[in-house]
């Protein structure tokens, strides 16, 4: 029987991810990169310290969506070959990244965190944190899924 893939085991992954930022406190950016950490061969603790920043859309500024940061993260750890070979996988990284953000975007209409909470607006919430880390988590293991094929 062929391993599950990525996107089949992506509802536990969300669920993981659910639980890091609500049980122990994580932002949206340490629980979507820490549950996808494993999955990229990268620290889960080193994750959590480098996505702290990127929380409530860039340290609290309502930017970017710290989900998509922490997915950009783990993202780029899959597709980089790092200091060994600087500037040579750029483009390949770029167009995972460009894959997650048009997918949320298509989902979501903005990948703002303000936008996102209805922060300001007459329109209302148009996605809560929980899912957009949902949506992260589950658009990030179709992109890994695809790049491994």
């Amino acid at each position: 029987m062929a391993a599950a893939t990525l996107t089949e085991q992506a509802p536990q992954l969300v669920e993981q991810a659910l639980a890091l930022r609500s049980e122990h406190g994580y932002n949206c950016a340490q629980a979507v990169g820490c549950a996808l950490a494993p999955l990229v061969g990268v620290d889960a603790d080193a994750v959590y310290r480098l996505s702290e920043g990127f929380g409530s859309g860039m340290g609290g500024t309502t930017e970017t969506c710290g989900a998509i940061s922490g997915a950009v993260m783990v993202l780029s750890q899959l597709a980089s070959a790092g200091t060994a070979e600087p500037g040579t996988t750029k483009g390949k990284t770029y167009k995972l990244v460009r894959r997650l953000v048009d997918d949320f975007r298509a989902q979501n209409t903005t990948t703002i965190c303000r936008e996102l909470k209805g922060v300001g607006s007459e329109t209302g919430v148009l996605r809560t944190c929980p899912g957009c880390i949902e949506d992260a988590v589950r658009i990030s293991c179709e992109i890994i899924d695809a790049y491994r094929a």
